[in-house]
């Protein structure tokens, strides 16, 4: 009601003015008051709404984050196993090479002949050698071949007996060897300069 008395002044105001053609504008006292009710409603539903979208991100994080440290020990474990049954089956196959060797020494304090010992002891080299052949070893050969210093170690330069073993390994002081085709020891070569 007050409302449209305010719209009756207005409408006078304008016919005294000889403005008739202008916009009234109306007063949204009572829309007002309903729309600042409703955007306090929503927010506080949007609010809510957040809330538990929050809360579901959250504990998924929290589910995933568990999830993914469970798999780094389970990782972990199985990684330590693994080293250890690797070792144990290479320990296994050398407890023959040991029995042999165990046999050689003893065959040491009662023999007269220094032949069958020796060719005991060479048996069992070829034993022990072929053992860590299937494990993947592999002697790195170095003789006569050009200095590598990514495979070798060079104790000394010697004078090299001809020129054409000049920059070359003369002898191997300690052998290098591989494994699965990676350095496991660099030889310790002597090189003719």
């Amino acid at each position: 009601m007050a409302r449209n008395k305010k719209k009756q002044n207005l409408d006078d105001n304008n016919d005294m003015m000889g403005n008739q053609d202008a916009p009234v504008p109306e007063t949204p006292e009572t829309d007002a008051t309903l729309t600042k009710e409703d955007l306090v409603a929503d927010e506080v539903e949007a609010t809510a709404q957040l809330r538990d979208e929050l809360g579901a991100a959250n504990d998924k994080y929290m589910r995933l984050y568990a999830e993914f440290d469970n798999y780094k020990r389970r990782v972990a474990k199985e990684r330590i196993e693994l080293m250890q049954s690797a070792g144990k089956d290479v320990i296994a196959n050398l407890l023959p090479v040991l029995d042999d060797l165990d046999r050689a020494l003893k065959a040491f304090e009662t023999a007269t002949e220094v032949a069958p010992i020796q060719e005991g002891v060479s048996l069992v080299t070829q034993k022990l050698k072929t053992i860590l052949t299937n494990q993947g070893l592999k002697e790195m050969e170095s003789i006569g071949k050009p200095f590598d210093a990514d495979l070798q170690e060079a104790i000394t330069n010697v004078p090299a007996p001809s020129d054409d073993l000049k920059g070359k390994v003369i002898d191997e002081i300690e052998k290098g060897y591989f494994l699965h085709d990676k350095v496991l020891r660099h030889a310790k070569v002597v090189v003719g300069s």
